[in-house]
């Protein structure tokens, strides 16, 4: 068992590098036991196959070391810590072959079987969940026949359908929400594994046990439990501010996330630039967490139904002064289509947008359809909901431009290195990246010299968090962003020091960025220096906004 740090704002108990029962149950036996405990700083725990992350906020937290320490106490006593979960032992009604599982065949040929066996050999198996991860609700299943071991597609799925079961290696699992993947797919499942409003929003959790069973297609939509997710409601409870004449691109209600539920598979999400949006809410006298808009490349064109005072904060809005308040009047029309340097914009409303909590979070996750206005990228023609809320800016004034420095060019993030940077040649510190255009809130992903990996093989799936810098196959990294996946199987080269994560956020196609190698103890150092700017400019925009 070793403990080993996941950037600066979490840490990762390693139990092993096996996938096995007796470890998985270990890691959720001390996941459910750092719960109990109920430390401070604590934000997340997330137990994965053979590992347990403990996330947590890197200024409450104390050093690593402590952290380190508390640990380690903890799981020394594991092997004497009661089982995390009570197993439970859940059917899954299957249709395989046809439009439900266009793989079969390949799999059938693969392993040298008639189709109508491959479907008789995975349903007859006992699985059990080793872990919930990459998209909200889906199960990771040991216990696949070995014959029916299948390699991942070559090319993935730009769209898999909600509710396919596919093979992947030697696993299997169930897609529960429509999604990007690379399992071949042998039939589909009625049942919704992912539903935000329910009370254990995960049909399964980790540990369980799951029998598939064969129905036919007439007996699909008709299965036990089947159905889709329900419909999101919106919250009508405030009237509404602020109409959307054009949305730009990418435009959508974030907040600062919804932490407790990446056990789930459910991203942290929330602003990609936490910092700029926390500045943006001050600055009209909001709590730092209030829902706002995030916009990429291209701002939306507003339209004010009542006078309203705003802030705009992150990129640079062409011909719109940020990083202070000011008021536009009713009938007024806001221009914030033209972007200059930076990706992400932020735009706060006194009072913050009103929109339905979903897990706790008003911001949207796209690819879950859930949170923010509907679950959906802002249209034109929606209406905002903003609590009618009194404030005077006072004269006119903005915030001291040190709060916020400026994001060099080429930019430069700190990193604290990862659990594999051993295993990849040190100049990788010396290259210089580009930003491709297909970077998105998931991830940075970038182009430049080939990062080689020395070590040969698959790694076994382990926690990851926003600011992880992954190197896939193809030796291009990506820096994990705010909707990254809750569990990954690249190797983990770095990770970005959580007060240069906003900075990864600011990035646009184009840009150049290097890493730089930091200590612990400088990233704390510069949390705690960027934590009491705050608390000055908090208790200085009190007396400013009456």
């Amino acid at each position: 068992m070793t403990v080993h740090p996941l950037g600066d704002s979490a840490a990762v108990i390693v139990l092993g590098e096996m996938i096995a029962p007796g470890v998985a149950a270990r890691a959720r036996a001390i996941a459910t036991e750092i719960l109990r405990r109920e430390f401070a700083w604590v934000v997340d725990i997330v137990p994965a196959f053979a590992s347990v992350a403990v996330h947590f906020d890197p200024v409450r937290a104390p050093e690593f070391s402590a952290v380190r320490a508390e640990l380690v106490a903890l799981v020394a006593g594991a092997e004497s810590l009661a089982a995390a979960v009570e197993s439970r032992t859940v059917e899954v009604p299957v249709v395989y072959g046809g439009d439900a599982g266009p793989d079969l065949s390949d799999v059938a040929r693969h392993t040298g079987l008639a189709p109508a066996e491959v479907i008789a050999r995975h349903a007859a198996a006992d699985y059990e969940v080793h872990a919930i991860g990459f998209s909200p609700g889906f199960p990771y299943l040991g216990g696949l026949p070995a014959e029916l071991a299948m390699p991942r597609r070559v090319t993935p799925r730009a769209r898999v359908p909600a509710g396919s079961v596919g093979i992947g290696g030697a696993q299997t699992g169930v897609y529960p929400l429509a999604s990007p993947g690379g399992w071949n797919l042998i039939g589909r499942t009625p049942l919704a594994l992912f539903d935000p409003h329910r009370a254990e929003p995960a049909l399964l959790r980790a540990g369980d046990r799951v029998k598939f069973r064969a129905v036919t297609a007439g007996d699909f939509f008709n299965a036990a439990g089947g159905g889709s997710p329900a419909p999101e409601k919106r919250n009508a409870r405030s009237p509404t501010a602020v109409e959307i004449v054009r949305p730009g691109m990418f435009s959508t209600v974030q907040d600062l996330g919804r932490p407790g539920h990446r056990a789930l598979g459910v991203p942290l999400g929330g602003a990609a630039d936490s910092f700029a949006l926390r500045l943006a809410n001050l600055l009209v006298g909001n709590a730092e967490d209030a829902a706002a808009l995030e916009f990429t490349l291209v701002g939306p064109v507003l339209r004010f139904l009542r006078d309203a005072l705003v802030a705009i904060a992150g990129a640079e809005v062409v011909g719109v002064a940020s990083w202070l308040p000011f008021v536009v009047r009713a009938g007024s029309v806001l221009d914030l289509s033209r972007l200059g340097a930076g990706c992400r914009g932020y735009f706060a409303i006194a009072g913050g947008i009103d929109v339905a909590p979903v897990l706790g979070s008003r911001g949207t996750f796209v690819r879950g359809g859930f949170g923010g206005f509907s679950g959906r990228l802002l249209q034109a023609g929606d209406r905002l909901p903003v609590p009618e809320v009194s404030r005077d800016p006072g004269d006119h004034w903005r915030i001291d431009p040190r709060v916020v420095p400026e994001l060099a060019r080429p930019a430069t993030l700190r990193v604290v290195a990862g659990t594999h940077a051993e295993e990849f040649d040190a100049a990788w510190t010396m290259h210089e990246f580009k930003v491709t255009a297909q970077s998105d809130r998931m991830g940075v992903r970038l182009s430049g010299a080939a990062l080689r990996r020395a070590t040969a093989g698959e790694l076994l799936s382990a926690p990851v968090t926003p600011g992880t810098v992954q190197v896939p196959p193809d030796g291009q990294p990506i820096v994990l962003l705010a909707d990254a996946q809750t569990i990954g199987g690249y190797p983990r080269l770095a990770h970005v020091i959580a007060v240069d994560l906003p900075w990864a956020a600011q990035l646009r196609p184009g840009d150049a960025v290097r890493f730089t190698p930091v200590s612990l103890d400088e990233a704390r150092r510069l949390a705690h220096a960027q934590e009491r700017a705050l608390v000055l400019l908090r208790a200085g925009l009190a007396q400013k906004l009456r």
